[in-house]
């Protein structure tokens, strides 16, 4: 095991196995115990053929029959144990592992996200967690039970006679520059193989997302093609990583049989001269014979852990990364009552795009301000720079006075409550999907959100009502009834900010209407922002703040910023006469 290879070894041990290193302890015991079995057995042989078999001897027939039972008893029960303690310690680090996966990942920026997409981290959770923790399993029984298989039964061997197993070992140093070099193949294409079923994962994840665009536009045979040539190229490095593990057992079956053609020539004539005898011969025949199979998953254990090295390593690249948003030292208290929000001359750039460009504006504390402009605009950013899934470059965000960086980040975002257009449901109840893991909500409390929220106008519909399920992304419900289960979880959630982000752009005119004043009762008494294309929504706005190109060019009343004939009035006349060709 190389440098590389102990640095890995290590952090699983510290990490994950050293918990359970107590049941581990007994695993390895029984482990030892099976595999010292093998040798009990060989030893057995000799008594076996000379003393009962040639010599006839009715009394040794009964104990080394029983011994040889008793061997085999040993054996059975020792195995089924150490199997059960090692599934247990095998199934709880794997979990472990996969928890501090999901935890780490979502404390990374959503930036992170946005180059890695989902499928290829599902894979390193999943898929690379499962190989690691299949494999350190196999090498620790290889340890425990397979290397001391092979070290008893060598030394059953050597009692026999250590010329002839030193003549059965002629061929092993001949094995070593071989194994080396398939381990750093295995390792390679190992490699090559994990980054290719994280993009299968990927190209998977996005062809169940988009089902429907891909059936509306008859892309079945394009996104088939597609994952075959993904599948093609993970066959060939599977088969190729394949093929340098199986290199080391392969040269361990060459060599033994190099060797045992030189025990029969050398030990063949002491056996005929009388030297040796049948029972001598057999009994280092069979512990040289059982130690094939121990031999040969030693010798795959090389390619394993290479394999597993290689998930390891995309492991740890993944839990080597830190959040760069993170909370101060000594963060200052988020405040309780609706707030003031203040964004002043507010800079962020993605990439070589300028997005917010000087941003400037007030957002009165119990009042709605809007914000509108063209797709572009910078509208959403605004959203993501408050709420700091994003930092600005240049500026300061304030709440309350406060800088948004100066609070604690899990206090910061326990300030809003938001309604997006594309409401974000999980595949739980209606009920889970509104309480979100929270057990001290009365059920008069959550009536008066559902009725507040207008989710009581079609729960009726629902054969299990509350407890029906909402689907995949909520697709068992209409987008009307998405948004109001949305809104009734910010009702309950009940903070001092709301954000809206083109909450009832995508629903019909009745469904809007409903969901419209669903909001106006969450809105009442709370600091709210709105993003909205459709200006009529807006209207009553008590502040609207036009943007372009990421700075704010105007601000007022609705009536106001029409009477100004701006940007604002060339917006709402645009969309008016859009309404007016539509009907």
């Amino acid at each position: 095991m190389n440098e590389r290879s102990g640095t890995l070894f290590r952090w699983l041990w510290r990490d994950y196995l050293r918990p359970h290193r107590v049941t581990l302890g007994f695993a390895i015991i029984l482990m030892m115990i099976e595999g010292s079995m093998l040798g009990l057995l060989s030893r057995m042989i000799q008594p076996m053929f000379d003393t009962v078999f040639l010599a006839g001897d009715q009394d040794a027939l009964w104990w080394v029959g029983l011994g040889i039972l008793a061997i085999f008893c040993t054996r059975a029960i020792s195995s089924a144990g150490q199997r059960i303690l090692l599934m247990r310690v095998n199934q709880n680090a794997a979990a472990d592992m996969r928890n501090v996966m999901l935890r780490h990942l979502m404390r990374l920026d959503s930036g992170y996200h946005q180059v890695n997409p989902p499928g290829a981290l599902i894979e390193r959770v999943q898929g690379d967690v499962t190989l690691i923790n299949t494999t350190w399993a196999s090498l620790l029984t290889a340890v425990g039970r397979d290397l001391i298989a092979v070290v008893v039964l060598f030394s059953v061997a050597l009692w026999v006679d250590w010329r002839w197993t030193a003549v059965a070992l002629i061929g092993i140093p001949f094995m070593v520059l071989p194994s080396l070099l398939a381990q750093a193949y295995v390792r390679r294409r190992s490699a090559i193989a994990r980054d290719l079923a994280g993009r299968m994962s990927t190209r998977l994840d996005e062809v169940f997302h988009g089902i429907n665009p891909i059936k509306l536009n008859a892309l079945e045979a394009y996104q088939a093609t597609r994952y075959d040539t993904l599948s093609q190229q993970r066959v060939t490095s599977e088969v190729k990583a394949a093929t340098g593990q199986a290199t080391v057992p392969a040269l361990v079956d060459i060599m033994s049989g190099v060797g045992f053609l030189g025990v029969m020539i050398y030990g063949g004539g002491e056996i005929i001269d009388g030297t040796k005898t049948v029972g001598q011969f057999m009994s280092f025949f069979t512990a040289i014979s059982l130690a094939f199979e121990p031999l040969r998953r030693l010798g795959m254990m090389s390619g394993k852990w290479q394999i597993a090295a290689a998930s390891m390593g995309r492991v740890r690249s993944v839990l080597a990364v830190e959040p760069t948003l993170t909370s101060p030292a000594s963060p200052l208290p988020a405040p309780s009552q609706a707030p003031d929000i203040r964004f002043d001359d507010v800079h962020l750039t993605y990439g070589e795009l300028p997005v917010l460009n000087g941003t400037t504006f007030t957002a009165a504390a119990g009042k709605t301000t809007a914000l509108v402009g063209a797709s572009g605009a910078g509208k959403s950013t605004i959203f993501n720079v408050l709420t700091r899934l994003v930092d600005p470059a240049k500026g300061t965000v304030q709440i309350a006075d406060t800088n948004v960086r100066d609070m604690d980040l899990a206090g910061l975002r326990a300030l809003f409550s938001v309604v997006a257009q594309d409401a974000a449901l999980f595949d739980d109840s209606l009920r889970d999907n509104i309480l979100l893991g929270r057990d001290d909500v009365r059920d008069d409390a959550l009536r008066d959100v559902l009725d507040a929220a207008h989710v009581s106008d079609f729960l009726g519909q629902l054969e299990a009502g509350l407890d029906s399920p909402a689907g995949p992304r909520g697709s068992n419900l209409s987008g009307g009834q998405r948004q109001r289960v949305a809104i009734a979880r910010a009702l309950l959630r009940n903070t001092p900010i709301l954000l809206l982000d083109e909450a009832t752009s995508a629903l019909d005119t009745k469904s809007e209407a409903i969901v419209q004043a669903a909001l106006e009762r969450l809105s009442a008494g709370r600091t709210t922002l709105v993003i909205a294309h459709r200006l009529s929504t807006v209207r009553n706005a008590d502040k609207i703040v036009v943007m372009d190109k990421g700075r704010v060019v105007d601000e007022g009343t609705h009536d106001t910023l029409i009477a100004r004939e701006g940007l604002y009035a060339d917006l709402h006349r645009l969309q008016f006469s859009e309404r007016a060709q539509d009907v």
